[in-house]
Order: structure tokens, then sequence, then C-alpha cells
């Protein structure tokens, strides 16, 4: 089995989704979710809070720097993942796509090193 990182996309711009629209995202994620755990591939996931909270520690010299926000400015973030241990990358990308119906954002399929 290997374990792959599902990445939901989300846009840095424009308006979030309506509540009612929203409300049935989160319900479809719930979905895929609960499948997930029910055939033993779910490992671990979560959401994440909006970029501006983030902090960013930059190595520089005998020094680390500690700045306000993400490290890069783009039109793109990392707005929640997923990881999950399956046997192949078709199986991944098939988690992948009920995914990506699900948030109906882009989900990057990653698989960890070793």
């Amino acid at each position: 089995m290997t374990q792959y990182l599902l990445s939901v996309v989300e846009p840095t711009e424009g308006e979030p989704p309506a509540p009612d629209q929203l409300a049935r995202i989160m319900a479809d994620v719930g979905v895929v979710d609960r499948a997930m755990r029910d055939q033993g591939v779910w490992v671990f996931a979560g959401g994440l809070h909006p970029p501006t909270t983030a902090t960013t520690l930059r190595p520089k010299d005998d020094e680390v720097l500690v700045t306000d926000g993400p490290y890069a400015e783009g039109r793109e973030h990392l707005g929640g993942f997923s990881i999950i241990d399956v046997p192949d990358l078709d199986e991944a990308l098939e988690w992948g796509r009920k995914l990506a119906r699900a948030t109906t954002l882009p989900i990057e399929v990653r698989p960890f090193q070793g």
C-alpha cells in the first residue's frame, strides 16, 4: 500500500460559496470521507484556515525569520487535504475524482516518498 496526499486547491480570490451551496459541498465531502473510512483507505484529513492566518518560518544564516502570511502569493492555495493508503495510483486517482466532485474544486494527487 502507498500513501497519497489529496490536496484541495482553492482559489485565493473570489467570493466563497453561498451558505446553501457550501452546506451541500460539505455534505458531499462527508459522504466521500465516510466512504474512505468504510473502505479502510482513510488515514487523516483536515481543512485549513485561510492563507492570511499562516506564519512562514524562513532560515537565514544562523537565524529563522518569522513573517505573517504564506510564503508565496498566488491565485490558488491549499484549502484542505486527505491522506489515503491505497494499493496504487489508479485507486488514488479514483478517490481524487470523488473528492473533486464533492468539493467542486481541483484535487492534486501526490504519493508520499518511501
